[in-house]
């Protein structure tokens, strides 16, 4: 009987009583814990859960990666100990970084990644067609890899991974650093090969994601804490989710009283107001707050479910970094920042003008190629300012000339009162940078990181001792400081890496895509941290993917092929798509209407 008859019927995964460690050094993680789930055939079923839930352990099991230590692994059937070379002809597995070669051109990866897998040449050019049509890459068949955009890439890597029309499809976190359109994209190509009866098991840090599937298995430490419908998730928080308002306090501020109220379970900026979870159904209202009732949605219940789940006995940092954030970070409610001592604007050389960040007619050429076309703006001090763009639209190339890395072709340029023609090392030592991948060292330790940098900066004595024993206090790293930076989770090294940006007391933070694949609580913890940053006076500017966190923001600059189409408040650029079809327009909603809208007018000019 062939592989495919055999396995007919079967549910798509089954794991039973699975158990998987990893020593890392002297500690042993135990990645899952005897882990029990089924995966139905021809569903998406979404996985979620924190950093180090055992996401990706699970993902390498399913592909028969890795083997369990104890319990059974079933694919379409097949135990992955004793039929591993059969699971491999049912199942396509894109993992988070795909080996794409980039220096070969679309159909030159296709080509190889069909030879890897023994696809027959008979059917090789009819599967083509079919995948460059799917992903819409048919155009793009002559083009480099690495010359494409980052949702280019992830389509290229997804068409890779269907090259044998598989049974079973493993994604693991196949949208993280894309941008909401290619989001979108890639969820209907996803759609789509459920309709051919294919099974998805897909990991995503995007809550709004886990919506879209039709089951969800939710893992914390290792284990299973929950597997239903999406919606399921928040019925229990009927009657427990409201969007407060306030005519005064701005949202920052307003999430700020609200997150240290008792009862609060969560609170995020959300529209024109703060989306509020309770632990019950009384509303605790103040004077001028305005509580409305709204449906729960599956996130609600991700924060709620997780933290109200116990903890872990492993290490956090290693095991389950960035999970639930440690009562000196946050107060009973889950999110009280009163009492963080973070630091205040750094006043020595900067000028007194509000103006801190000024940008006109900027531009940036590469080669005969335009990146950057005249754009211009200006950032105030204690701003939160977002830098907002589909891949491609040049905001990476702009925050690289606003941060020092990379020159202006022409225009003017000042950061901190310094024009960055002229005094660009003078700049960078007023700025602190989250660079997107994290600009640590993954050989050294956490105490060797904080101490380079900190030398980097120029601190020494007194100074450099006292902001290092701050670093270690403020963001709770003084367990893990002979960890290694390569091991930790990315919620630790997020946390890391901003420790070591503000090192030296900057006045302004550039945060480029910072939260980039790190879990919903992680990033709430880093937003606590920024907006409180902005409160004491630092300017901060960011690039991002996450449309919810474009709402901490007080203005943002929506760019889209080197120009700026939107320039504004969240509520201003909001407001500019608000319509009939769409009444109460998302700031998702905004950005995928105005790049498109802009897309098409340049289509037709051409």
């Amino acid at each position: 009987m062939s592989a495919k008859a055999e396995a007919v019927g079967a549910p798509a995964l089954e794991l039973d009583g699975v158990h998987k460690r990893f020593h890392q050094g002297r500690r042993v993680v135990e990645a899952l814990a005897g882990l029990s789930i089924t995966v139905q055939p021809a569903f998406i079923t979404g996985l979620l859960g924190p950093d180090g839930a055992g996401k990706t352990t699970l993902m390498r099991l399913a592909a028969g990666l890795l083997l369990p230590e104890a319990g059974t692994v079933r694919v379409l059937g097949h135990d992955t100990r004793a039929n591993s070379a059969a699971i491999q002809e049912l199942i396509g597995y894109m993992p988070q970084r795909f080996g794409l070669y980039e220096d070969l051109t679309v159909q030159e990866n296709l080509n190889l990644y069909a030879d890897l897998q023994g696809l027959d040449a008979t059917r090789r050019s009819a599967r083509f067609e079919e995948l460059l049509r799917l992903t819409a890459l048919g155009p793009f068949g002559k083009r480099r890899a690495g010359a494409l955009s980052g949702g280019m890439k992830q389509k290229l890597g997804l068409a890779c991974s269907l090259l044998r029309a598989p049974r079973l499809l493993l994604l693991d976190e196949p949208t993280v650093g894309v941008d909401p359109i290619s989001r979108r994209e890639l969820w209907s190509i996803i759609k789509t090969m459920r309709t051919q009866g294919v099974s998805v098991l897909v990991s995503t840090a995007y809550l709004d994601e886990a919506e879209l599937c039709d089951d969800i298995v939710l893992l914390h430490h290792g284990r299973l804490l929950a597997q239903q419908a999406p919606a399921a998730f928040g019925e229990p928080l009927t009657g427990r989710c409201y969007l407060v308002k306030h005519p005064t306090l701005r949202r920052r501020a307003l999430q700020a009283r609200l997150v240290a109220r008792e009862g609060v379970i969560d609170a995020l900026v959300q529209a024109d107001g703060v989306h509020v979870v309770l632990g019950g159904t009384q509303a605790q209202a103040l004077a001028g707050e305005d509580w409305q009732p709204v449906a729960p949605r599956f996130e609600d219940a991700f924060v709620s479910l997780l933290r109200s789940a116990p903890a872990a006995s492993a290490t956090p940092a290693l095991a389950n970094p960035g999970l639930i954030p440690t009562a000196a970070m946050v107060g009973p409610a889950g999110g009280d920042v009163s009492a963080m001592s973070l630091p205040a604007a750094a006043a020595p050389a900067v000028p007194a003008a509000d103006t801190v960040i000024e940008v006109h007619e900027l531009r940036r050429f590469f080669g005969s190629f335009q990146a950057v076309k005249g754009i211009s703006f200006s950032v105030s001090r204690g701003e939160v300012f977002g830098l907002l763009g589909a891949n491609g639209a040049g905001k990476s190339t702009t925050f690289r000339m606003l941060c020092g890395l990379l020159s202006a072709s022409s225009g003017t340029l000042r950061v901190a009162g310094v024009d960055l023609h002229t005094a660009r090392s003078a700049a960078r030592a007023r700025i602190g940078y989250v660079a997107q991948k994290f600009a640590l060292y993954g050989n050294l330790s956490v105490a060797q990181n904080l101490r380079f940098f900190a030398s980097a900066y120029g601190l020494r004595g007194a100074r450099r001792k006292a902001r290092l024993d701050w670093a270690q206090r403020e963001f709770d790293l003084g367990g893990f400081l002979d960890a290694g930076t390569a091991e930790l989770a990315l919620g630790f090294k997020q946390r890391l890496a901003l420790a070591c940006a503000l090192m030296h007391e900057p006045s302004i933070l550039f945060l480029d895509e910072p939260t980039s694949g790190v879990d919903p609580l992680a990033r709430r913890e880093f937003w606590q941290r920024i907006n409180q940053l902005a409160e004491s006076g630092v300017t901060v500017m960011v690039t991002t993917h996450f449309m919810d966190e474009a709402e901490y923001c007080d203005n943002l600059v929506l760019m889209s092929l080197g120009e700026i189409l939107a320039l504004g408040s969240p509520q201003e650029i909001r407001a500019r798509v608000r319509s009939v079809q769409l009444p109460e327009p998302s700031m998702e909603d905004a950005f995928i209407e105005l790049i498109q809208a802009h897309e098409a007018q340049i289509r037709r000019a051409a």
